[in-house]
């Protein structure tokens, strides 16, 4: 099933009534969600009451909630410790226990697949892919040469021009990059903790400040989809910021129809089987990633 996105971002009084999350704005009801329905839920305006049931309720139902900070850009996600999953414990125990080989070899395969999603990027934009092509094969285990990052210059230089540098706290399109990518790792870390993987124990990101290590991990190779957007919202508006249009659009990719494995599926439910094939790779015997492909217009 497909769970629902939710952003508020007006002032709003929230709270629970027979398991529906009540969105209450000047005194008036506008809004009835079952939230069991829910699959993140997004706040962004700095006046926002939400009540103590509303978290514990979401929890319960692993519901990712995302607090925006005074730009209304995502600033944490609070997600259930233990519920996701019955069998919790044991897992942490056996993700702990995974071998660096293992998790070098994960993150291989991480990383070809960001690198081959940013060609489709590039060549759905006109441009020539071949230089990304030759990165991609030959990513070894751990990527030792660091070749995401040699992808990233080509990459970035051909698809924003020359004078764009990636930076996570300017304005315009780097703002708009944020809020895309916090829509991709809500969604990642949601369905980790769902099969009771810790999204904190990373294959290759280890900041000790970071509770989302391994959804940062999974997630990038999603990256580019968002890129490709943002491109092209960007051919038709130069200045372009985050608005509630773009944020329509970024918010719609969960339920995109995409391939994986041979299989039509929205985006959302092709990343609970990804996650799935990881926690049997971490914790069981290994097995080589599928990651779910766009479906090319």
């Amino acid at each position: 099933m497909i769970k629902r996105i939710v952003d508020i971002s007006e002032q709003a009084y929230l709270h629970v009534s027979n398991k529906q999350l009540n969105v209450v704005k000047n005194g008036h009801t506008v809004a009835k969600i079952a939230i069991e329905d829910l699959g993140i839920l997004i706040l962004q305006h700095p006046a926002i009451t939400i009540t103590q049931s509303v978290i514990t309720l979401c929890q319960h139902n692993n519901v990712a909630i995302i607090f925006c900070d005074e730009r209304h850009l995502p600033l944490s996600i609070t997600l259930p410790l233990w519920s996701g999953h019955s069998l919790h414990t044991k897992v942490l125990k056996q993700q702990i226990a995974s071998k660096i080989p293992r998790r070098k070899r994960l993150w291989q395969q991480v990383i070809k697949a960001k690198i081959s999603e940013q060609v489709t990027t590039i060549e759905q934009a006109g441009m020539e892919s071949n230089k990304l092509r030759s990165l991609a094969a030959n990513v070894k285990s751990g990527d030792p040469e660091n070749l995401e990052s040699q992808a990233a210059q080509v990459y970035w230089k051909k698809l924003m021009g020359n004078k764009f540098r990636r930076d996570t706290k300017a304005e315009g399109i780097n703002s708009v990059l944020n809020y895309g990518y916090s829509i991709m790792r809500a969604m990642v870390a949601r369905a980790l903790v769902g099969t009771g993987l810790h999204p904190a124990i990373g294959l290759h990101h280890k900041n000790q400040y970071n509770g989302l290590c391994l959804a940062d991990d999974i997630m990038e190779p999603f990256r580019p989809w968002v890129d490709a957007i943002i491109y092209r919202e960007k051919q038709s508006n130069p200045k372009i910021q985050v608005t509630k249009e773009i944020k329509q659009k970024l918010l719609g990719m969960q339920s995109q129809q995409v391939v994986y494995d041979g299989k039509k599926m929205p985006l959302m439910i092709s990343v609970h089987y990804l996650v799935a094939q990881l926690k049997h790779s971490l914790t069981e015997t290994y097995k080589p990633l599928h990651f779910p492909k766009r479906l090319i217009e």
